[in-house]
């Protein structure tokens, strides 16, 4: 039998629909916001700096969200990101339309 590993991959588009997620309870520097999603999913889905950045400096731009420089726990120097009226508009339309698909998914995977 092939075993395949867990690799905690993103299907694609989930990324950022997570980082809202994560930006929701409140603003969170980049690092928390991997932290929490990491934490969150019992340790499956890791988010790589690679994917995440460049993920935050695009909704960003697109609006989504507003980030200031401040101080993290252990007083460095970092960014906070927190939604924006349009990043928390996003994430109620993501969230349904992530319900509907892994909705699908799992009766596909059901079929016999």
């Amino acid at each position: 039998m092939e075993r395949f590993p867990d690799t905690g991959e993103l299907i694609q588009g989930t990324l950022e629909m997570l980082i809202l997620k994560a930006l929701a309870r409140g603003p969170l520097h980049g690092y928390g916001v991997a932290e929490w999603i990491e934490q969150t999913s019992q340790q499956v889905l890791k988010v790589e700096e690679g994917a995440l950045y460049p993920a935050l400096h695009r909704m960003e731009l697109r609006g989504l969200l507003k980030a200031r420089w401040g101080a993290s726990e252990n007083n460095r120097r970092a960014k906070f990101y927190e939604l924006t009226a349009d990043g928390h508009k996003r994430l109620h339309a993501e969230s349904q339309r992530w319900a509907r698909l892994s909705s699908a998914v799992a009766f596909v995977m059901q079929a016999s």
